[in-house]
């Protein structure tokens, strides 16, 4: 194993300095391929919900129909018992 040396000249910063930017650089160009690739995911997660509001409607409308229904039903029993009661 080689020994540590003690001193550092300007010659070796300069050039631990290069290198030093040189894989930062590496890392930034890196980092930008990953940003690229979040974007592509947050397309597909609108493109979801969007798929999720069309559901959401969908079962507002049954819940909708399903109240209706229900409101008619109760009508149409007291109407029927109310006749039934004065025909009685």
């Amino acid at each position: 194993m080689e020994a540590m040396r003690e001193s550092w000249t300007d010659e070796r910063l300069d050039d631990f300095r290069a290198e030093t930017a040189r894989r930062f650089d590496t890392i930034d160009r890196r980092f930008d391929k990953i940003d690229e690739r979040f974007d592509k995911i947050d397309e597909r997660f609108e493109r979801i919900d969007a798929k999720f509001d069309r559901v959401d409607a969908r079962f507002d409308d049954l819940y909708r129909a399903v109240i209706f229904l229900g409101g008619g039903a109760i009508v149409t029993f007291v109407v029927g018992f109310a006749g039934l009661i004065v025909a009685g």
